[in-house]
């Protein structure tokens, strides 16, 4: 399964709305300049996550985007589906989300298909392990590696040789 560049942007920028301190209104041209995003495709990325109530905007000079709530409380899977619409493993795969069947578009009733037992459990899984996933653990995990890639001040590190 292969999600557009909607979702990785779309969850970059939500990365970096989770590591303000304070929930501090970030603009998007400081973010799109610090991940080397497009500006113009973050605005229609930031109008789906605003419309799915993730993040909201907040006018002036001091202004911008921050979250609309606790990182802990927003799954990967929700922030997917606001970006990508469905969650699909394959073209044909249709869901048809007013009575809860899934379809197959290659086949003329889309309950015969071969193999839809298949894309429903590759479907399901990648659904558990978005649901699994909090934007919190993202954030920590992007601070964490932030750490680990910050070189020690200098005279920090232990000498190699002892001075006898």
């Amino acid at each position: 399964m292969i999600f557009t560049t909607k979702a990785e942007y779309g969850v970059r920028l939500l990365v970096e709305l989770g590591r303000q301190p304070n929930d501090t209104p970030v603009s998007l041209k400081a973010i799109a300049e610090s991940e080397g995003l497009p500006l113009a495709y973050l605005e229609r990325i930031v109008a789906l996550l605003k419309r799915a109530e993730l993040v909201e905007s907040t006018r002036g000079a001091h202004g911008g985007y921050r979250l609309a709530r606790d990182p802990a409380s927003v799954t990967m899977d929700q922030v997917v589906v606001a970006l990508e619409g469905s969650v699909s493993p394959m073209s044909c795969f249709v869901d048809d989300s007013d009575d809860g069947r899934v379809l197959c578009s290659h086949v003329e009733d889309g309950e015969a298909c071969a193999t839809k037992f298949l894309w429903l459990r590759v479907q399901g899984g990648v659904i558990e392990a978005l649901r699994r996933t909090t934007l919190a653990e993202l954030v920590a995990f992007s601070l964490k590696q932030d750490e680990a890639q910050t070189p020690a001040p200098l005279g920090s590190a232990l000498p190699l040789h002892s001075a006898a």
